[in-house]
């Protein structure tokens, strides 16, 4: 699928100006992230340097993700397949080398074109028919794709992703798909609640454990924690957080 079939509406421009105070609060905020974090890796015996940071950028544009790589955030995550085009392709205008963009978002199977070669990672394989397309649409164009199973670890009826007992069931047909890299799970805990949060991040990093031993793959990635449970995740095993409103807004409170 080309870009010209996600057309976003909004061309890209030809140069991306950061602004020099956003680019000051990125780095501030930066570095108040990385000594939570550190904190909660040494809480739980972890090295931080175990830990990737994606810079969720779903809602803000070109010069905003361009002032996070300036300020150190290399791994970068999109909810929609017309964004992570968008981005790219302004990027590719400017001249400049666009950094790594996972794909987190539910990922409709007419969209499957547009992230393969893009993203560097679906993290939202949330069904085996799903993962069935992906693989499909891959094995065509000689791509294996790297993914991660989303799983639905707490059970809420408005998350997606494989229940349990599904990802259990499924996991010979999913790992013998032939153009897909599984890399580990990918989960989301319920909001404003952290005993909860630690059940589930626990709960994923249980089941990974358990997959690991039914698929015979390393499962390398524990995609889990937000700008709100981060911390929780990553004392429960996260090697992957998803950080958006904590990293691009100076509204989002620290305290």
């Amino acid at each position: 699928m080309s870009s010209s079939e996600l057309d976003t509406g909004v061309p890209a421009p030809a140069t991306i100006e950061v602004d020099e105070a956003y680019l000051a609060f990125v780095r501030e905020r930066r570095a108040a992230i990385l000594a939570r974090l550190e904190a909660a890796c040494a809480r739980s015996g972890r090295s931080a340097s175990e830990v990737t940071l994606d810079a969720v950028s779903k809602t803000v544009g070109p010069a905003e993700v361009l002032a996070a790589m300036r300020a150190g955030y290399t791994s970068f995550a999109e909810n929609r397949p017309q964004e992570l085009v968008r981005k790219l392709d302004a990027f590719a205008a400017a001249g400049i080398e666009a950094p790594r963009f996972d794909m987190i978002g539910n990922l409709q199977k007419n969209k499957i074109n547009a992230v393969l070669g893009r993203a560097s990672l679906v993290q939202s394989i949330s069904s085996l028919t799903l993962a069935q397309a992906v693989s499909s649409r891959a094995e065509r164009t000689g791509l294996t794709v790297p993914v991660l199973l989303e799983c639905n670890v707490s059970g809420e009826l408005s998350k997606g992703g494989f229940a349990p007992d599904e990802v259990r069931a499924a996991a010979d047909e999913l790992g013998a798909l032939p153009a897909l890299s599984i890399e580990g799970v990918m989960c989301m805990a319920p909001a404003h609640d952290a005993d909860a949060a630690r059940r589930t991040f626990a709960g994923a990093r249980e089941l990974r454990e358990e997959l690991r031993g039914r698929m015979g793959f390393a499962l390398p990635t524990l995609s889990c924690g937000m700008s709100d449970d981060f911390e929780i995740a990553v004392e429960e095993g996260s090697t992957l957080v998803r950080l958006g409103r904590i990293v691009f807004s100076a509204e989002y409170d620290l305290a």
